[in-house]
C-alpha cells in the first residue's frame, strides 16, 4: 500500500478495514468456495455495522465524507479476503449505492441507501441479459407505463447477489421505438411478485456470492421507483462505469496480494540444491516481476482515483478507468500466475490458497466490462482526445523532428 497517497484519516480507516478483514473466519471463506453458504450475509451486516460500506458517501445517507482514494484503498483491503468478498461488498456498498445518491430523490436514498450503508438491506445491479452483456442497448426486459405504475417483465442473468437482493436496480426498455440511448430507463425493484430468482450457477470461481439469474413476470414498479428520468437511463449507466470499473481494479489488486505473500513465504523457506529457491533467478525474478505489476497497478488506480475526485474532464476519466481495469486485471492475473509457478506443484493443490486465487481472478477480466471493450473505449477516447489537443496547439509536433520530414513524396496516407 502507497501510504504516502493517504491522509491520516485514510490511514486510520485502512486500521479499520485490516482489523475487520482478520475477523472473518476462514470457515467462511472454504463454505463459500465450496457453494455451501450462497451469499455472505454476516460479513456485510457486520461492514454496514462498522460503517465501512459507502464510505465517499455523504454522512447524511450513512457515509463518511471521504474520497475516492480512500474508497479504492477499502475495495483493496475487502479483496484480500477473497475477490468474491470484494464482489458483494463493492455491488451495493459502491454500484447500487451510487447510482441512487447521484441520481436518486431524498426519499429513495432514505428508503434504500440508508440500510444498504448500513448491512440491513442487500441490493444487486441487473445489466447482463441471456442475450447480451456488452450490447447493453440491445437489452430485451420490458417496461410498460400503465397510469402510476409500470408493468416489467424481462429476464437478467449473472446478477452477483442477486439471489439474496432485497431489491433491484434494473435497466428495461420503456421506448423500444425511440434511438437507443434514449429508449431504456432504470428502476428499483423491491423483491416481490413476479420477481423470482435462481442461484443455480457452477461457478469456476468466485463463489458464495449469490450469483443468481433474475426474472421479472409483470412485476408491478411505481412510478416513484424510477431513478433519474423515464427514458434516462444512459444518465445513470455511464457514471455507474466508473464505480463498477475503477472499484474492481482497486479490490482486484486486494485480491491478488494474498498469492503472492504466499508465494514469497514459501520461496523463502522451500529449498533445492542446497539453498531456499529465492535464491535462484528463476523464481525470484517471477516474484519481482509480481510485485513490480502491483505496484504499477496500484499507480494507476491511486492516479485515476485523483482524477475522479478532482472533476476532470469526463472523457479523459472515462480513458483512464478503461485503462485502468484492462491493465489491473490482466496484470493481477499474471500475479497469481506467477505465485503458483514458483511454488510447482504444491501452488496447483488446495494446500494453499493460490489455486483459488487464480481461479477468481479469471473473472476480473471479464466481469463490469471485458478487457476488449476497455480497449476499444481507450482506442475511441485517445484518439478523440488527441485531435483537440492537436487542434488546439496544446501538443509540441514531433513529426517535424526527422531527418527527411519534408520528403512529402513519401508521406502517402490513400
Amino acid at each position: 500500500m502507497f501510504d504516502h497517497l493517504l491522509t491520516p484519516e485514510g490511514l486510520a480507516l485502512r486500521a479499520e478495514v485490516r482489523q475487520f478483514v482478520k475477523t472473518i473466519p476462514r470457515d467462511l471463506v472454504l463454505a463459500m468456495d465450496r457453494d455451501e453458504v450462497q451469499f455472505p450475509r454476516d460479513f456485510l451486516a457486520e461492514a454496514g455495522r462498522l460503517n465501512l460500506m459507502g464510505v465517499r458517501y455523504p454522512r447524511q445517507w450513512g457515509g463518511r465524507g471521504m474520497t475516492w482514494v480512500d474508497t479504492c484503498m477499502v475495495m483493496e483491503e475487502i479483496g484480500v479476503l477473497g475477490y468474491i468478498f470484494a464482489c458483494t461488498f463493492g455491488v451495493g456498498a459502491e454500484l447500487v449505492c451510487d447510482a441512487i445518491v447521484l441520481h436518486g430523490t431524498d426519499q429513495q436514498k432514505e428508503r434504500y441507501v440508508r440500510p444498504l450503508l448500513a448491512g440491513k438491506k442487500f441490493a444487486a445491479e441487473c445489466l447482463t441479459e441471456p442475450r447480451g452483456g456488452s450490447d447493453f442497448f440491445n437489452a430485451t426486459t420490458r417496461a410498460v407505463r400503465q397510469g402510476d405504475h409500470f408493468v416489467l417483465s424481462g429476464a437478467k442473468r449473472f446478477i452477483v447477489g442477486g439471489a439474496a437482493a432485497d431489491f433491484f436496480l434494473v435497466y428495461a426498455k420503456t421506448d423500444p421505438d425511440a434511438h437507443p440511448a434514449k429508449s431504456m430507463t432504470c428502476f428499483l425493484v423491491d423483491r416481490g411478485p413476479g420477481v423470482e430468482t435462481d442461484y443455480l450457477y457452477g461457478l469456476m470461481g468466485c463463489r458464495g456470492g449469490g450469483t443468481a439469474r433474475v426474472r421479472f413476470h409483470e412485476v408491478v414498479v411505481p412510478v416513484e421507483n424510477v431513478l433519474g428520468r423515464v427514458n434516462g437511463a444512459t444518465d445513470v449507466f455511464y457514471p455507474m462505469m466508473i464505480p463498477e470499473r475503477l472499484g474492481t481494479a482497486a479490490m482486484t489488486i486486494g485480491a491478488a496480494r494474498p498469492a503472492l505473500d504466499v508465494a514469497t513465504r514459501y520461496t523463502r523457506r522451500r529449498r533445492a540444491f542446497g539453498k531456499p529457491i529465492k535464491d535462484f533467478e528463476g523464481v525470484s525474478f517471477q516474484v519481482a516481476q509480481a510485485l513490480t505489476l502491483l505496484d504499477a497497478c496500484r499507480a494507476m488506480v491511486y492516479v485515476t482515483a485523483r482524477a475522479v475526485d478532482a472533476g476532470d474532464n469526463p472523457n479523459r476519466v472515462r480513458r483512464l478507468v478503461s485503462e485502468t481495469k484492462k491493465f489491473v486485471t490482466e496484470s493481477c492475473q499474471q500475479v497469481a500466475r506467477n505465485s503458483m509457478q514458483v511454488m510447482g506443484g504444491i501452488g496447483y493443490t488446495n494446500v494453499y490458497p493460490v489455486e483459488r486465487i487464480v481461479r477468481d481472478l479469471s473473472l476480473a477480466s471479464i466481469w463490469t466490462g471485458t478487457s476488449e471493450i476497455m480497449s476499444l473505449i481507450i482506442g475511441t477516447e485517445w484518439y478523440k482526445e488527441h485531435e483537440a489537443m492537436e487542434a488546439s496547439g496544446e501538443i509540441r509536433d514531433p513529426e517535424p523532428d526527422a531527418e527527411h520530414a519534408g520528403d512529402a513524396d513519401e508521406k502517402v496516407f490513400e
